[in-house]
């Protein structure tokens, strides 16, 4: 059976907050039980936080600039950046905590500076933010650790991410490329989840999975179904918090049903071949048709297609094995409308 590897992205979604960012590690580590069937499944595999350098991301004028928001958290849009970081200890904070729950961590590191965290721990794995796919400086930094990298290729095509192979690939291969569009929601008419099988087609030696933006968890799910094996998606405690990714975020509940859509998923893609599953056994034998008289029979009479119908249960003689029926002769009397088994035939 495939697995998906899911990453709930928190980013900035704790909005500077430690306490928030563990309520959302906590909702992520809790198991998700499919009641139907009465199953325990497989949460997510991993939560996802976001450092940036704020002397290697905006220009002076830029950070300057007044920020004039409903979701600002700052008078310029730098304060807003600062409130909104934790520092390389909180980070490890983190990271402790949500390996004792059992989550792997991941970090999209947005500056060559930002690499000072792993003084202090190893994440499971570095992110590369759409936005960096041509930052290839940066690229160079992260893969030089040797840490298992996804890149993210929202504002990318085939050359941007040959270009930032051909860099990282000097170091190792363990990447994971991501189908993603850099719209924030995402129109459907702009996903293009075919993208998937071309990644997959051109980058063979590769993971591909999708980083989703859209609302709503139809997209990720389709992304699994066509061969996904990653799939990132933001979280959320509540989706009217201020901040400008919590309202295309999940929040608890929409955290669940993807977890549980895409672990149902995964037990239902199978394997590439078609046969009759011994599941559906019951099923066959109460509804499928047999072979029944269309009117009383006496013992000594002799079948023909003229005294016969079909009719359910399926335990009896199919219309393919009619030749084991016609022209044999019953050796009981047999009602009309009733399945005719091989003990009636001499």
């Amino acid at each position: 059976m495939p697995h998906t590897y899911l990453i709930g992205e928190i980013g900035q979604n704790h909005n500077g907050s430690v306490d928030i960012a563990k309520l959302l590690i906590d909702k992520a580590a809790q198991p998700v039980k499919d009641d139907l069937f009465n199953m325990v499944l497989k949460p997510w595999d991993a939560v996802k936080l976001t450092k940036r350098d704020l002397a290697e991301e905006l220009s002076a004028s830029a950070m300057a600039k007044p920020y004039d928001s409903p979701h600002s958290f700052g008078r310029t849009y730098g304060e807003h950046r600062q409130k909104l970081e934790l520092n390389d200890e909180k980070h490890f904070e983190l990271y402790q905590y949500a390996k004792d729950k059992g989550l792997d961590f991941v970090e999209t590191l947005c500056a060559i500076g930002c690499l000072s965290m792993l003084k202090l721990f190893t994440p499971d794995r570095l992110k590369v933010a759409s936005r960096d796919l041509t930052n290839l400086p940066l690229l160079n930094a992260m893969a030089e650790t040797k840490i298992p990298l996804v890149i993210s290729t929202g504002m990318g095509g085939v050359k941007e991410i040959d270009d930032g192979l051909e860099v990282i690939t000097k170091h190792h291969n363990q990447v994971t490329i991501l189908h993603c569009l850099s719209q924030y929601p995402s129109e459907y008419k702009n996903i293009n989840l075919k993208s998937i099988h071309y990644l997959k087609e051109r980058y063979d030696g590769f993971e591909i999975g999708y980083s989703d933006h859209s609302i709503g968890i139809a997209i990720p799910m389709a992304a699994v179904a066509m061969g996904a094996t990653t799939i990132e998606k933001h979280i959320t405690l509540d989706r009217t918090m201020k901040g400008t990714d919590q309202a295309g975020s999940l929040a608890p509940d929409g955290m669940r049903r993807m977890v549980r859509d895409i672990r149902n998923l995964e037990m239902a893609l199978g394997e590439m071949k078609k046969e009759r599953s011994e599941a559906v056994v019951s099923a066959k034998v109460k509804l499928e048709r047999s072979i029944a008289t269309k009117r009383d029979m006496k013992k000594g009479e002799v079948i023909s297609e003229a005294d016969v119908h079909l009719l359910s249960p399926g335990d009896g003689f199919q219309w393919a094995h009619k030749g084991m029926v016609f022209g044999k002769t019953l050796n009981q009397d047999v009602p009309a409308d009733e399945v005719i088994y091989e003990s009636m035939i001499e």
